[in-house]
């Protein structure tokens, strides 16, 4: 189409393919919580839930990721050698500002501050007595320094160091929950306290977003890749002395909105971090005010008995996860779990496809912290091991509940990676409002999956053959010169 002067005419548009525009959402599963906790769990939660006036999903997704950060490196789930799981879970809450995600979380968060403060007070009192006696510590090296350099002037024995010259270590105040903090300081607090830790981010955007911050292209995204495997990990960093963790582990729990949560889809490379998250994203509960308000007894005694797990330590002194082997009925359960994700890896793409790969072990992550919520909050045995039960409920939860919501999420990235730059190229248009635009104007801006020119040509085929752009072509001016080719936007993109 040969158009004349800067401004090309407006087409008649045909409806740009259904998968550019904004749709309907794939339905939000019913939470089975009956099938998944104990009666008295399931009763806790849906009255925290009424009294926060929030989905119970999103007290359910806090408790998770809550309890599997408190079971921490204690326990371990391993369905034969060579395949351990920790309990890490990493959840986010999906919802609108008025959906009543912080609120729910809080029904969780506030019992935990309160095991937590007990905790930090002993250790604060431990940490005064400490600085007081570091204080004479401190005079009493000086004093021995002073001597050994006399001794040494006057060529005689040195003195040994004073045993009250050293202090000792100090005391470690643990941290449950964490809001923020640098990959520094969470190293030092993850090689002082080797259960674990839970961040918790409110918005979870800046958290993802600023593990890029570092100039030089440095990135936190490896650290946190690690700390949801709860594998050994070395913190380097410049005027930074190295730092080695054993196991690193820190559950993450936050909220999200909708379309803050679709741009980190769209704009992020799939290094697998965003597949390791849980989402959770219900619809929203009719405005009510609350007839009924839960009891903090039940889930305080919960986190505590949690909390209070030991790591078993070894005859060198060494603390080390203890092992829960699946029994072999659990074993057979666990195979016909894989062989159904299996079939649906082969017709899944893109971030979806991801996200099937973490459900097996994901499962295996949830029968650990299912078997400790029956011992805490059920009155059951101390688990030893991983039953059917413990492992099916598991499995019927990642199947029935956290793989529809991950298609539900994740929608508009699970699909070709030319489809993930197209909805890119489109999610720039709507941010910059373009009734038209060029390559070469798309090119500079050197977005993921736009460049170079061999990437961003079959982006743009592909949106031409969906309706949503169309290719017109500016003659050269008066002046001369090569025409111009440009594109125009259907104007449905904008509205």
């Amino acid at each position: 189409m040969n158009v004349h002067g800067a401004q090309p005419f407006e087409p008649a548009w045909s409806p740009p393919h259904p998968r550019f525009l904004r749709g309907a959402l794939p339905p939000a599963p019913s939470l089975p919580l009956d099938q998944v906790f104990g009666p008295n769990l399931a009763a806790w939660v849906r009255e925290a839930a009424e009294g926060k006036g929030a989905p119970a999903d999103y007290v359910f997704g806090t408790l998770l990721a809550v309890s599997g950060s408190l079971i921490g490196n204690s326990r371990l789930a391993s369905p034969w050698n060579g395949w351990s799981e920790p309990p890490g879970i990493f959840c986010m809450c999906i919802g609108n500002p008025s959906a009543g995600k912080s609120p729910a979380m809080d029904a969780v968060l506030d019992p935990l501050r309160q095991v937590e403060k007990p905790l930090r007070q002993a250790a604060q009192d431990q940490l005064e007595t400490w600085r007081a006696e570091a204080e004479v510590a401190n005079v009493v090296d000086t004093a021995w320094r002073e001597s050994v350099k006399a001794a040494v002037k006057k060529f005689e024995p040195t003195p040994d160091r004073p045993t009250e010259a050293d202090p000792g270590p100090e005391p470690h105040v643990p941290r449950l929950v964490i809001n923020d903090s640098t990959i520094e300081k969470l190293a030092r607090i993850s090689a002082a306290q080797p259960k674990g830790t839970l961040m918790l981010r409110d918005e979870l955007t800046g958290f993802l977003d600023g593990m890029t911050r570092y100039a030089g292209g440095g990135s936190d995204r490896p650290f946190w890749l690690e700390a949801y495997g709860g594998r050994g990990y070395t913190v380097e960093r410049v005027n930074h002395p190295s730092l080695s963790i054993d196991r690193l582990l820190i559950g993450v729990i936050g909220g999200i909105q909708p379309d803050r949560l679709n741009s980190l889809l769209v704009d992020s490379d799939d290094d697998g971090l965003l597949a390791r998250f849980i989402p959770i994203w219900p619809d929203p509960v009719p405005i009510k005010r609350p007839d009924i308000f839960a009891s903090d007894t039940l889930i305080k005694r919960v986190l505590e008995e949690l909390q209070q797990l030991d790591m078993p330590i070894d005859e060198h002194g060494e603390a080390h996860p203890q092992l829960l082997r699946f029994t072999e009925n659990a074993k057979n359960q666990l195979d016909e779990f894989r062989d159904k994700v299996r079939v649906l890896e082969g017709s899944a793409e893109g971030l979806l496809l991801s996200f099937l790969g973490k459900m097996p072990g994901l499962s295996i992550r949830i029968s650990l912290i299912l078997a400790f919520l029956d011992f805490a909050a059920e009155g059951a045995e101390r688990p030893r091991e991983i039953t059917p039960d413990h492992y099916g409920r598991a499995a019927y939860l990642v199947e029935h509940y956290v793989l529809p919501m991950a298609r539900r999420a994740y929608a508009g990235a699970s699909v070709p990676e030319v489809e993930r730059s197209a909805l890119r190229l489109v999610a720039i248009v709507r941010k910059k409002q373009l009734m038209q635009f060029s390559s070469r104007q798309i090119l500079r801006g050197e977005h993921a999956g736009l460049h170079p020119a061999e990437k961003l040509d079959p982006v743009l085929r592909r949106l031409e053959e969906a309706d949503c752009i169309r290719s017109v072509e500016i003659p050269a001016g008066p002046n001369g010169g090569r025409p111009e080719k440009r594109y125009l936007v259907n104007p449905a993109l904008l509205e």
